[in-house]
């Protein structure tokens, strides 16, 4: 699986982007990012709080519980405003 790191996740996770291959059990974004944030420190900090992360599915916004379901491409970066 492709995941992408965007802003301040980039810079604490160190890296913009990692192929990983992610075991069958982590089934949603949120079990992504718990996943992820076991992996080393930089993570835990990108995800200490995971209220204020937002994810992509395939280029698709989506929420926490939504199912990972095969998705090649997953994205995490901050609340976006407009403006």
């Amino acid at each position: 699986m492709r995941i992408l790191y965007f802003a301040w996740l980039r810079e604490r996770v160190g890296v913009a982007e990692e192929r990983l291959d992610v075991p069958a059990t982590v089934a949603t974004v949120a079990d992504l990012a718990r996943w992820l944030a076991a992996r080393d420190e930089g993570h835990a900090a990108a995800f200490a709080d995971p209220k204020v992360v937002r994810a992509a599915l395939d280029r698709r916004h989506v929420k926490p519980d939504a199912p990972l379901n095969g998705a090649r491409e997953v994205a995490f970066f901050p609340p976006m405003t407009g403006g």
